[in-house]
């Protein structure tokens, strides 16, 4: 029976390619490709002359037909720009489709920015969450962060360079002064990781200009967090800001500062 091969591709050095891999773009009839002129750099470079065709976020659809084709006399492998398909890109879209069609789906390991971002990173790795890109409209990042204030694993994001400052300072606000790790270029030749809390690294880019995919991982809520008022004296400060007109995303984030309560708890209070 045809398969779908999902064959992840290097981060950035051309030598993080498996044998296995190499020999199955090899082998396969046709490569579908996030973008061909990226693949085709890497194919080149392994000389791998198997027939490419692009499957991109714009023309997916389009291109599913010509996949399935392929797929009834023989082996199709999927790949993305950089690391494993499927992962934040639309390879997801084409094996959810496959599956569907009983192709067989055979995924090969290989390198991945989320993965090595948090093994790197000194961040608790035995359970983690990744969240893939941030929502890019500031009012959508804040309700997106907000979701996480409870949430006690290791958290695995990535980020633009251009987003990366109003990211940190979203966490920032609301996450309170954690522990974070930020992994720039990884595997290419001005790789960097960061490592210290989000005022730390916010610092760091209002005086350096950022550059490269970002990857961060940030910890998750501390288990011991301690609650030093109770119930009763958090709304009480809690409505006496609210009742001076203050808005509730600063009200609550003042009260969680002072209080030791997450904000997730203040901001669902019915006051």
């Amino acid at each position: 029976m045809p398969a779908l091969y999902v064959v992840p591709t290097p981060i950035g050095n051309l030598e993080d390619m498996t044998l296995r891999a190499i020999r199955i773009l090899k082998e396969v009839q046709l490569i579908a490709a996030e973008d061909t002129r990226t693949t085709r750099v890497l194919l080149d470079h392994y000389e791998i002359t198997t027939p490419l065709i692009s499957y991109h976020e714009h023309n997916k659809l389009q291109r599913l037909e010509d996949i399935f084709q392929a797929l009834e006399s023989g082996d199709v492998a999927l790949v993305s720009d950089a690391g494993m398909p499927g992962i934040s890109d639309p390879g997801y879209e084409l094996i959810t489709a496959a599956i569907e069609h009983g192709v067989n789906i055979i995924p090969l390991p290989g390198a991945n920015a989320a993965v090595a971002a948090l093994v790197a990173s000194g961040m608790p790795t035995d359970s983690f969450v990744f969240m893939g890109f941030p929502p890019r409209k500031t009012s959508h990042l804040r309700q997106f962060v907000e979701a996480l204030v409870d949430e006690k694993r290791t958290m695995v994001f990535y980020e633009s360079p251009h987003r990366i400052r109003t990211t940190l300072s979203v966490l920032a606000e609301i996450f309170g002064d954690r522990p974070i790790a930020l992994a720039r270029e990884l595997t290419k030749m001005y790789e960097e990781i960061l490592r210290g809390n989000l005022t730390d690294l916010i610092v760091h880019f209002a005086e350096t200009q950022p550059r490269g995919e970002m990857t961060l991982v940030v910890r998750g809520k501390p288990e011991d967090e301690i609650l030093l008022w109770d119930e009763t004296r958090v709304r009480a400060a809690l409505a006496a800001r609210l009742a001076d007109g203050e808005k509730r995303s600063r009200a609550v984030k003042a009260v969680s500062d002072e209080s030791g309560w997450d904000r997730r708890t203040l901001y669902d209070m019915d006051i």
